[in-house]
């Protein structure tokens, strides 16, 4: 044991030092220039800055959500910081059409497509799970099933194009956290099958990358109208997390952590000792607010 323990400290501080500290590669706005991007869940929040930095890379914009008057003005904002042109399509994921009809969109107005940025979820709530399983069924279609549906029309042209899949993601999707059960599957099955099919396409030589973003608490609306009186911790900048996953999305990396440091931190714990990352997340709650 004592030998075992001499080999695998060294290499376990090498494997964090190399985790932590591999210098990433370097963004250059050029890569996003003139680019052709959809971006769901636009109207506010993360998906709202992501629009309006790809607008000042002069990218070529095609947004979607569920609320018009909202979609209007993240266009005309998107024009004005410069995009190469930015239009929308308004509507629920809940409904199975709209995911054709955004690609197909996309399709008549560019006659292709450079990268696919899933980022929209639908409503649910952080309690004690109450057994609505049609809740979960509802939550399934918009959060994952939706995001399934996209790809499958968008990959045609993504593979002509070379171009990329951002599937904005959270930490709930890498180790479930109590009061979110809902919420957490579909992060957990979003993770499944994205690495799935990043596989698929690595083995058929299709050079169309996939990034999942692991994200932690960031300060958006709906976020800080959810969790704020539960958890202890401070939130993150939307603005500097929707740059962070752009660039990833550009680098065609595997994964983007935001927070940084504190999202590769838990998934590594995760990995060596679970019971002890579940019981710091459940000691970063005021239980007493649920």
């Amino acid at each position: 044991m004592g030998l075992l323990l001499k080999i695998f400290i060294p290499l376990l501080g090498v494997a964090l030092a190399f985790y932590f500290y591999s210098a990433p590669k370097n963004f250059n706005e050029e890569l996003l220039r003139g680019r052709r991007v959809i971006v769901t869940g636009a109207s506010s929040g993360i998906g709202e800055q992501m629009a309006y930095h790809l607008a000042r890379m002069e990218a070529h914009l095609l947004l979607t959500a569920r609320t018009e008057a909202k979609l209007q003005k993240v266009v005309e904002r998107c024009l004005q910081l410069g995009a190469a042109s930015a239009r929308y399509v308004s509507g629920s994921m809940e409904d199975t059409k709209l995911p054709e009809v955004v690609v197909k969109e996309a399709e008549n107005t560019w006659g292709g497509l450079d990268m696919l940025i899933l980022n929209h979820i639908g409503a649910s709530y952080f309690n004690y799970f109450n057994g609505d399983v049609g809740h979960i069924r509802r939550l399934l279609e918009t959060n994952f099933l939706s995001y399934v549906a996209m790809t499958v029309s968008a990959l045609p042209m993504l593979k002509e194009s070379e171009g990329s899949i951002v599937v904005v993601s959270s930490m709930a999707g890498k180790t479930a956290s109590p009061f979110a059960a809902s919420y957490s599957a579909t992060k957990f099955a979003l993770d499944g099958f994205f690495s799935s099919l990043r596989s698929e396409l690595i083995i058929d030589k299709v050079n169309v990358s996939i990034t999942l973003c692991v994200l932690g608490y960031i300060n958006t609306d709906s976020a800080m109208q959810a969790i704020s009186h539960v958890i202890r911790e401070t939130p993150a900048s939307k603005e500097e997390c929707a740059l962070e996953i752009l660039k990833g999305g550009a680098l065609r990396q595997r994964e983007v952590h935001y927070p940084a440091w504190t999202m590769r931190t838990l998934i590594l714990l995760q990995a060596i000792a679970p019971d002890f990352v579940d019981s710091i997340i459940r000691g970063s709650y005021h239980l007493e607010n649920i």
